[in-house]
């Protein structure tokens, strides 16, 4: 089972294609300490019962400045047996305090890099988000062998018509900094549809970009770097390209992907909390937990969301199968 939970909205960098953005105004909710504690070691009694391991990854904004991301995450992975994730910007990793708490707590951490400087910097709202990114991964890959650790080191990167040219060699530099595992996505319109137009992957870019990644995956495997992402991968990108939508009439609901948004909110993906969101101070023993999957039915069969009719969850789309 993986489960997503965005645990803060506030973040320290300005992305004009994300919705939180620091210079957007709006509220910014954060997730308590004592809930997550709480449900992460639900979670676990529910893994242990169903002897199934449990993958918790912490998104935000940015979740490393959520106060309490690294003390959490020591008490779930040292009490729990929980495999704790995250994505960040980087822009934390040069504290040592930081490194070792991810080396102590987490199986995976998620850094975000778009492209190559100056044009990371731009794109991320930060000057020096760059070399920030960089010495942080590769403080963090040095910290990772001197210990004898066993963390995995992914890269994310968001394609758009500007960058995509240089994906190929932003991949190859990814791994020159102790990058173990690439992963990609498009532009999406939904957070900032201001900033979309311009920056959409056109049919042709998806198909300059399905020419590369066959020989880019051998050339990185050769290298021990996994490149994620296959056909049907790059067929959700071509459709959405082409303006077509895809509807995926058999989505697992719950069955092995959850999210949690900073409302308290559970649901099957990140687009479906308004539709079939559950609360989680609802779920009290695992038994409970067990019920998601049929009371997610349930409300799918009642109303289907709409963003059920052009499907834009990456994990239905093998983002992480290579």
């Amino acid at each position: 089972m993986i489960v997503l939970w965005r645990v803060t909205e506030r973040c320290n960098y300005a992305c004009g294609f994300c919705a939180h953005d620091r210079r957007l105004g709006g509220a910014r909710h954060e997730t308590a300490a004592d809930e997550a504690l709480r449900f992460g070691r639900l979670l676990c009694d529910w893994g242990r019962a169903r002897g199934e391991p449990i993958l918790l990854s912490w998104l935000g904004g940015e979740p490393l400045l959520w106060r309490p991301a690294l003390p959490v995450s020591r008490l779930l992975s040292a009490s729990a047996g929980i495999r704790i994730s995250a994505t960040t910007n980087g822009s934390t990793l040069h504290r040592p305090a930081v490194r070792d708490a991810v080396l102590d707590a987490f199986a995976e951490l998620t850094i975000s890099v778009d492209a190559f400087a100056p044009g990371h910097d731009r794109l991320r709202g930060m000057n020096g988000a760059w070399h920030r990114a960089r010495a942080g991964i590769m403080a963090l890959a040095n910290d990772r062998r001197a210990r004898g650790a066993r963390l995995k080191l992914r890269a994310n990167v968001v394609l758009m018509r500007a960058t995509l040219p240089d994906f190929p060699d932003l991949c190859e530099t990814l791994g020159d900094w102790g990058v173990n595992e690439i992963t990609f996505n498009q532009l999406g319109g939904r957070d900032r549809p201001e900033f979309f137009p311009d920056q959409r992957l056109r049919p042709e870019d998806v198909a300059a970009l399905a020419a590369c990644v066959p020989r880019l995956r051998a050339r990185l495997a050769g290298r021990g770097i996994l490149l994620c992402g296959d056909t049907r991968y790059l067929d959700r990108f071509r459709a959405s390209a082409a303006g077509e939508a895809i509807a995926v009439a058999q989505c697992p609901l719950g069955a092995s992907f959850l999210f949690v948004d900073t409302q308290g909110l559970i649901a099957p993906c990140s687009f479906s909390t308004a539709d079939y969101g559950i609360p989680i101070a609802s779920l009290r023993t695992p038994a409970d937990f067990e019920t998601l999957p049929a009371r997610f039915a349930a409300a799918h069969a009642a109303a289907r969301c709409a963003a059920c009719g052009d499907c834009p969850s990456t994990q239905i789309f093998a983002k992480f199968a290579a």
